[in-house]
């Protein structure tokens, strides 16, 4: 009997492999056939050591094949320290994607922000330069020929203007341009934003799709512009509109700190990610990040390390603590071990480790 092969396109293990090939077509209703198809750039996720350090729970790997099955995106919730964004670069490596896109959100930022960036002063001054070479070239010549001169050049210039150099697409624009293999986009901290920025984004996310109005308005709508990749290689957009080929894997990090619309909500793949709940899955993540550089032998951590974990999971009764925090003071303690007594090494560990609130977290353990 054959062996049946996995559903699941992300599997989690962190060994880089060919299965996006395996994606089916997405559901009529997220079709989208923009072109010509485009290559990812080449080149690493952008954090590998994220990517190959981190391990997703079961619920975190089966919501991002929901959301690569399903062509929506995916809201990763969870306290601070959870790997929410980590998982963005652990698909990317594992899947083979390319750099992830990275946009971080603040309350100013809107929707343009993430699509594309136009520099009109820049291009005002560039016009001026250009101005004002012609005149000293042609100021020795006849006055009256030099004028006609002018304006016919002027005329020239201006309908000859490449505007692709004062054009660059954002993040958010540039997971949209028809790539052959979805792009994954971190769009971090949406719950920071501007109150209207979730119900903008389901516009462009169920179109698929985005216009550059100042590129769409020229009477040559088709220009080469600048992406949010590089500013060297550039790609060409034509009609002034951007149109996905596969649909991009957007991953949405929230820390909890506001709820979002219905409309919002029913349009994206959610999970929540939980604080390791035993000390057993803290030492996996500290092995992960950290064993070797500790002197880990045999799969056991140095015994001052195991100690702060035992400290760390111990504090976590009394107030919110993240696993970064854990691990800087592992790698802190492991070196201040050397030369402090046991009593210092610890007061450092508390000191690498302050509450971040109150908020108490939860184990099995408890």
């Amino acid at each position: 009997m054959a062996e049946k092969t996995t559903w699941q396109i992300y599997s989690g293990s962190r060994v880089p492999h060919d299965g996006i090939e395996r994606l089916p077509a997405p559901p009529p209703w997220r079709t989208f056939t923009g072109g010509p198809p485009l290559r990812i750039p080449p080149g690493d996720c952008g954090n590998p050591h994220a990517a190959a350090s981190y391990r997703p729970g079961e619920d975190a790997v089966r919501q991002v094949n929901a959301a690569l099955y399903l062509r929506r995106p995916l809201l990763v919730t969870g306290a601070p320290g959870t790997g929410k964004s980590s998982l963005a670069y652990a698909v990317a490596h594992e899947l083979g994607l390319g750099k992830v896109l990275h946009w971080p959100i603040t309350s100013r930022v809107t929707v343009r922000d993430g699509l594309y960036e136009y520099d009109p002063l820049t291009r005002l001054y560039a016009a001026e330069r250009a101005r004002a070479e012609r005149a000293r070239d042609e100021r020795a010549r006849d006055e009256r020929a030099r004028g006609e001169r002018v304006r016919d050049e002027g005329a020239e210039s201006a309908a000859g203007d490449d505007i692709g150099d004062y054009l660059r697409l954002g993040p958010l624009g540039t997971a949209l341009l028809p790539y052959e293999r979805p792009r994954v986009l971190l769009v971090d901290e949406i719950d920071k934003s501007d109150i209207d920025l979730p119900n903008d984004l389901l516009t462009i996310f169920e179109k698929g799709s985005y216009e550059l109005v100042e590129l769409a308005r020229r009477a040559a709508p088709t220009a080469k512009v600048m992406t949010a990749d590089s500013t060297t290689e550039r790609v060409e957009i034509r009609d002034g509109t951007v149109t996905c080929r596969a649909f991009p894997l957007v991953v949405m990090t929230s820390n909890g700190e506001r709820e979002f619309p219905p409309a919002f909500l029913r349009r994206c793949v959610t999970v929540n990610l939980k604080q390791p709940a035993s000390r057993a899955e803290l030492t996996a993540i500290v092995r992960e990040h950290l064993g070797p550089m500790i002197g880990e032998e045999d799969g056991a951590l140095p015994a001052g390390a195991q100690a702060v974990i035992d400290r760390f999971f111990e504090r976590r009764s009394s107030g919110l603590l993240a696993n970064d925090q854990l691990l800087n003071a592992v790698y802190m303690c492991h070196h201040a071990s050397f030369s402090e007594q046991p009593d210092s090494v610890r007061e450092l560990a508390d000191q690498v480790m302050p509450f971040l609130s109150s908020e108490v977290t939860r184990t099995d353990d408890d």
